[in-house]
């Protein structure tokens, strides 16, 4: 069931690329483990996903752990980090993509021991229930992650509305987009910003014709393989 799902995202995936005359290779499924255990994740690694993304740390390190010799797997943690728990995991992921304040960049400047790729949380819709920073705040934000030497953004992160229309889905994403091609105007050595994160099981379709280069897919790769 897990390799008919991934074939089917992998299509929808070529085809949402199609409608807007981008190359699939230019985005990167993450699948979403969140829901499932070691086995199911172990299943999906073997049918040729190469990330996975946790958004709790104590999953991800057991997750880890149990998997250690699927050592190309790419590890994401997109949850919110605590501060007393940066120390755990930061060495531990190949990206972050919930970076959303000083504080935080701080400590985990203070426990990497090699730089992270880093994406910022964007709330681009405004929700209070979100965490990110607001769109106003990206380029100050960003001037002030320079003295962090072992932070390198990568790209902006974003979730749109459950309950929003296609419409709004797509202003939500391709603010961020634009948010991102101003940033790459910049031209900050310490953040590149040519990726965009953006796009779960319910939306990547509209993520990637708005420019997503990072999905991240849990409920669409796992239906039917959900543990309660």
């Amino acid at each position: 069931m897990i390799a008919d799902n991934l074939h089917k995202i992998k299509q929808d995936i070529q085809d949402s690329c199609a409608l807007v005359h981008r190359e699939p290779k230019e985005v990167t499924l993450v699948a979403v483990t969140k829901s499932v255990g070691v086995a199911q994740t172990k299943e999906l690694i073997d049918a040729g996903v190469a990330h996975c993304a946790e958004n709790r740390v104590d999953k991800l390190l057991e997750k880890k752990q149990k998997l250690l010799n699927y050592s190309e797997t790419k590890w994401h943690l997109i949850g919110n980090l605590q501060r007393r728990k940066v120390k755990l995991i930061v060495n531990e992921i190949d990206y972050f993509h919930a970076l959303d304040s000083l504080t935080l960049a701080e400590e985990i400047q203070k426990r990497l021991v090699k730089q992270l790729a880093c994406f910022v949380e964007v709330n681009v819709s405004g929700e209070a229930t979100k965490h990110g920073i607001s769109p106003d705040e990206v380029l100050p934000f960003l001037e002030s992650l320079a003295a962090y030497s072992k932070i390198k953004v990568v790209g902006l992160m974003t979730m749109a509305p459950k309950e929003a229309s296609a419409e709004q889905i797509r202003n939500v994403f391709g603010t961020l987009r634009e948010l991102r091609d101003l940033v790459q105007s910049r031209h900050y050595t310490h953040a590149p910003c040519t990726e965009l994160s953006m796009g779960m099981s319910q939306d990547f379709q509209l993520a990637i014709e708005e420019g997503a280069t990072f999905i991240r897919v849990g409920t669409a790769l796992f239906k039917d393989e959900e543990e309660e």
